[in-house]
This record gives structure tokens, C-alpha cells and sequence, in this order.
């Protein structure tokens, strides 16, 4: 019985500590989702929990060299957003941009996904796809949420036209 009695402290002892962790986190502002890569600004102080914000990140089209694209989104704060279980707002902006000579990697589909995060526990999705418009030689970068039963009609585009870069030709893609 003693040792039941010693697991069942030590037990009590490390949830206590884990509760204390947890409090203090969220009192100040701890946020356990990704932190945005470029930077964010804060719309809403929150009492408790991060604030609400806008955030914005970079990413790299993986199977594009030399196009980058910058998202923003909105972020809930509060201590339910900070602990990633409210749903975050479909708001999206996507902004891609020609930053050195186009290198396909590989060959694509339309309609890839080059970007996806997740927007609440369970069914909403951020997603950011490529086309290519062969007639215009435009690479096209559409950025919209999604959710198993009802997504949303916000969405966001960006184009990048295939042009040289510092006297290099840019390449013609292979599509799947």
C-alpha cells in the first residue's frame, strides 16, 4: 500500500507542476502554434492568452526554385487560440514573388498543394495550391480554407510570370 501511496504523490506532484507550467503559459502569453517566420502585429490584447493577431510567414514553392510567396492570416489568441483549440478565421492573403531564375525541380499537377496548416483541432485547413497557365507562361499560387463539411468562399491569388532573371531564360515546366 506504501508504494501505491508514493506513485499516486509523485503523480500529484508532476501534474501540479505540469498544471503550474500550463498557467503560467497561457497568463503570459505562451503561444503553442507555429510562430510566424517574418513577423506578426497584434489586433486584440487579450487579458489572458496571446493576443489576437496577423500573422506572416515565407515559404519557398518546393518544386519551384526561385519563387517565394508570403501568407498572412489571422491568429485567435485568448487561452483557448493559444492552446490551438479555436478555430481560426478563413481570412488568408497570399503574395508570391520571382526572387531568383525558375528552376522546376519536378514535373506537377495543377491544383498542387504547395502550403497546408492546419486552422483548428480537427477539420479546417489553410491550403495554398499552384497552377500554370501555359498560354500567359504564369505560374498562379491560390490560397482558400477548407473544412470537411463546409469550407469558405474567402480566398486569395497571386501570379508570377515566368521572366528572365539577370539574362537567364526561365524554364518551361513538365506537368503531370
Amino acid at each position: 500500500m506504501d508504494e501505491l501511496k508514493k506513485i499516486g504523490f509523485i503523480l500529484l506532484v508532476v501534474f501540479a507542476i505540469a498544471g503550474v507550467i500550463l498557467a503560467a503559459m497561457l497568463i503570459y502569453g505562451v503561444d503553442l502554434r507555429k510562430k510566424p517566420s517574418v513577423g506578426s502585429v497584434d489586433t486584440e490584447w487579450k487579458l489572458i492568452g496571446t493576443d489576437h493577431k496577423i500573422a506572416v510567414d515565407a515559404f519557398d514553392d518546393p518544386k519551384v526554385g526561385g519563387v517565394a510567396c508570403f501568407i498572412s492570416r489571422a491568429r485567435i489568441g485568448g487561452v483557448t487560440g493559444s492552446l490551438g483549440l479555436r478555430e481560426d478565421t478563413s481570412d488568408v492573403s497570399v503574395a508570391c514573388r520571382q526572387v531568383g531564375p525558375i528552376r522546376f525541380r519536378e514535373p506537377f499537377e495543377n491544383g498542387e498543394s504547395v502550403f497546408k496548416e492546419r486552422r483548428s483541432i480537427l477539420f479546417k485547413t489553410l491550403q495554398v495550391v499552384r497552377f500554370y497557365d501555359s498560354d500567359r507562361r504564369t505560374l498562379i499560387y491560390l490560397g482558400y480554407s477548407d473544412k470537411i463539411v463546409t469550407g469558405s468562399p474567402k480566398n486569395t491569388v497571386s501570379a508570377v510570370p515566368l521572366e528572365s532573371w539577370e539574362g537567364q531564360a526561365p524554364e518551361t515546366p513538365s506537368m503531370e
